[in-house]
């Protein structure tokens, strides 16, 4: 995902002399074409990430559209006061490019650990969150990056990971994406980013048991699609929100926050994700989702469990 996003970061170079590329001590070899082919629009900066978004914003205030990649963690907590104000403040088109979303640095420990960015960057007026879920979304995603009028925080997972979207799906920013359909009154999972690779995953154990579920895929956590979510949740046995995020103030939070401004009566709502706490446990992702519960067959048993008690 990593690699289709950068590689795009070139590509929108070669069509548009706006794009510039920043870069946080990301070493060697990172879109070296673009280094070689547009040095003067390539930068790379040492460890200042609150200096690289002020550069950023004045970039962007020169008419540049400025791609601005390092750790998740390093940007959305070191350099937030400088997101909220020389970027959402004045509605830059800056590109925050954040590696390692959710659990993805699960080696490095909990200062690595990107679980608190959709709450950090979706409280900040003017400023677009998204989570695709692979990387052929990602490609996606990335052509309509270019026009977009607000600053874009981009969560990044590990790479390599399973391609679950569909082209004849579309991709529209701020529309959420019906991954697998069934009827109006079945339990609904909604997730975002490669979250919503283990909702489908769970969704299939279910069917299995006899269980038809519906997923939607929200690729843009802010601006929510309100409309989808009130479509296909509004009649919803059950609602489930999957993230690789804390449950405070993330996506889950977000969904029933919607829910509950939309709608006098909700569906019973149960939320799954990272627990509040920091992480005690290293390995990789895949160790720290099943501590909190979130590899596929977890998410169904709990679904499952769920659903007996309504």
């Amino acid at each position: 995902m990593r690699k289709a996003c950068l590689d795009n970061v070139h590509l929108l170079a070669k069509r548009d002399p706006r794009v510039v590329f920043i870069g946080s001590d990301l070493g060697t070899g990172v879109i070296e074409g673009m280094q070689r082919e547009f040095p003067e629009r390539y930068f790379m900066d040492g460890i200042y990430e609150a200096n690289i978004i002020g550069m950023a914003a004045g970039l962007a205030m020169d008419g540049y559209i400025p791609y601005v990649n390092t750790i998740a963690t390093f940007l959305t907590r070191r350099a937030f006061e400088q997101i909220a104000l020389d970027l959402c403040l004045h509605r830059l088109p800056v590109r925050l490019i954040g590696n390692g979303g959710g659990v993805v640095y699960a080696p490095l420990g909990p200062t690595h650990l990107a679980v608190d960015d959709f709450a950090l960057m979706r409280v900040l007026p003017n400023m677009t969150v998204m989570a695709v879920c692979d990387a052929e979304e990602m490609r996606r995603l990335m052509e309509q990056t270019l026009d977009w009028p607000d600053p874009i925080y981009l969560r990044l997972a590990k790479g390599g990971d399973e391609v679950v979207s569909r082209a004849a799906h579309g991709f529209t920013i701020g529309r959420a994406i019906v991954m697998r359909a069934a009827s109006a009154a079945a339990p609904l999972f909604v997730s975002t980013g490669v979250m919503t690779t283990n909702a489908l995953a769970a969704a299939s154990l279910l069917a299995a048991q006899g269980i038809e579920c519906t997923v939607l895929h929200f690729h843009t956590i802010k601006p929510l699609d309100v409309a989808a979510l009130l479509e296909h949740g509004s009649l919803a046995k059950a609602i489930f929100t999957v993230e690789e995020h804390t449950l405070t103030g993330g996506f889950g939070s977000a969904i029933v926050e919607a829910l509950t401004d939309q709608l006098t009566v909700i569906p019973p709502v149960k939320r799954l994700g990272l627990s509040d706490a920091f992480a005690k446990h290293y390995g990789n992702q895949n160790d720290l989702l099943e501590v909190n519960g979130l590899l596929p067959a977890q998410i169904a048993d709990t679904a499952a469990q769920f659903l007996k008690r309504l």
